[in-house]
């Protein structure tokens, strides 16, 4: 095979750079720019001409870039969160550039271009704690219970209720534990509704939803400078805005070990610090923590931290599953059947009882978020005002009854029947794993879980 000349390679490279989607900054030990290709250029509006064998600082502010950074440390950073301009948010991957010597003779700059992700994060965190702070004033208004939202007799939900309710007059830290969907969001919330912090902030956090590269925006805020349109003064992170009241983390068990380094330090010192600050904010807040992993597992695999365990293990509060409170599944039917009746404008059905007995005999994996979906559904695909078990077959099939068999085999048949239902909505989504989580009625993580569980493959 004929070598490939070094004029070549130079236009290979040249294609190779240009046809990444990101912007590409090299430079040299000087400073000095040497290549900026056009995703650069459209990122920043800096033409190439002005830009140059010109030093980036005459551009850039020098605490904003982390290529200097990377010519004084020589060492590489990946997938790293930055902010080069007020109006920019970026991931960064950067490393230092070495000739055959191993003297360093520049530094390499990859930016993805964040920015949308982070607008669209800011105005989701705005309705968020709009519509808690709406909840919040309409429950005291109402003199609701705080743990009205909480439905069921059974002993079960009764004693995690009372035991919510004791501890909500203390500022303990709570660490909930419970399956996907069953609630630990509205146990959290029933909590801080209950404790002397409830005319102050609930802010929930879920760390399983976040994007890896904006966990510390999510956390902390920044100082100075956000994106086009924001407050001058900076942004305040979930942290500071739950000053008073209280910080729900759902899906503790999803946070980076950087993170929960962080986290670790919040806890201890109460104070946070902005991304671009040097100037700590002092925080008075109650963590409320919820996970559906097992957490003393993940510490035993080196996967969390156990300073952070002890610190957030103070009180648990063990949610129990549907299956664990089979008595309430009639109740919880009932009241989704006419909230949903209401919300599409048809009137509410009646249950046969072989209607009520699939209910009642299938094991709900997605527990009371499953139930609510499926009574949704029943309401929206079903016109009959007496409503059988056939009905509810045909929209959702997966539920069965079979008294004839044992208990191992109805868990088997329970499995192969979930594999399928799971493979079929993956089918119908395009492998998009969220929206399939969203039909199936269980998390994101739950549904990750249960694809490696049947080794699906997509």
């Amino acid at each position: 095979m004929k070598d490939i000349s070094n004029e070549h390679l130079l236009y290979y490279l040249n294609t190779l750079i240009e046809t990444s989607s990101d912007a590409i900054t090299i430079i040299n030990s000087s400073g000095k720019v040497v290549y900026w290709n056009s995703h650069a250029q459209e990122m920043y509006g800096i033409p190439l001409e002005d830009i140059k064998n010109k030093k980036i600082s005459d551009f850039f502010k020098k605490e904003d870039l982390k290529l200097l950074e990377i010519l004084e440390t020589n060492k590489p950073v990946f997938n790293v969160y930055h902010q080069p301009r007020p109006d920019k948010h970026v991931l960064i991957s950067s490393s230092p550039i070495f000739d055959e010597k191993q003297e360093l003779i520049g530094a390499i700059s990859i930016d993805q271009d964040i920015t949308n992700i982070v607008m669209l994060n800011e105005k989701l965190t705005l309705r968020t704690t709009e519509l808690q702070k709406i909840k919040q004033q309409y429950k005291l208004q109402k003199h609701l219970d705080p743990l009205s939202e909480i439905k069921g007799h059974s002993a079960a939900i009764q004693n995690a209720k009372g035991l919510a309710l004791k501890v909500a007059k203390t500022d303990a830290t709570v660490l909930i534990y419970g399956e996907s969907g069953v609630g630990k969001e509205l146990f959290a919330q029933g909590i801080h509704e209950a404790s002397l912090r409830k005319e102050q902030p609930f802010i929930p956090i879920n760390c399983g939803a976040i994007p890896e590269a904006l966990f510390e925006s999510e956390f902390f805020g920044y100082e100075k400078g956000s994106f086009t349109g924001a407050h001058k003064s900076g942004k305040q992170g979930k942290v500071e805005m739950a000053d008073g009241g209280t910080l729900f983390l759902d899906e503790i068990g999803m946070l980076p070990l950087d993170m929960q380094v962080k986290l670790l330090r919040i806890l201890q010192e109460r104070e946070v610090y902005r991304i671009g600050g040097n100037t700590a904010i002092k925080v008075d807040i109650r963590i409320v923590a919820a996970t559906n992993s097992h957490l003393e597992e993940m510490v035993k695999k080196g996967a969390f931290r156990e300073d952070l365990y002890y610190r957030l293990n103070v009180v648990t509060l063990n949610i129990p599953p549907l299956r664990d409170r089979n008595e309430d599944i009639s109740l919880l039917v009932k009241n989704f059947a006419q909230e949903y009746s209401t919300k599409y404008q048809k009137e509410t059905p009646a249950l046969m009882d072989s209607a009520m007995e699939l209910f009642t005999s299938y094991r709900w994996p997605g527990n009371v978020r499953e139930l609510r979906n499926v009574v949704e559904r029943m309401i929206i695909f079903t016109d009959k005002l007496n409503i059988s078990a056939e009905d509810i077959k045909n929209v959702f099939p997966v539920v069965t009854i079979d008294k004839n068999i044992n208990k191992e085999g109805l868990a088997h048949e329970k499995a192969l029947l979930e594999k399928d239902k799971i493979r079929e909505v993956l089918k119908e989504t395009y492998g998009n794993k969220s929206a399939a989580a969203k039909i199936l009625g269980i998390s994101r993580v739950s549904l990750y879980n249960k694809i490696k569980q049947y080794n699906i493959k997509i």
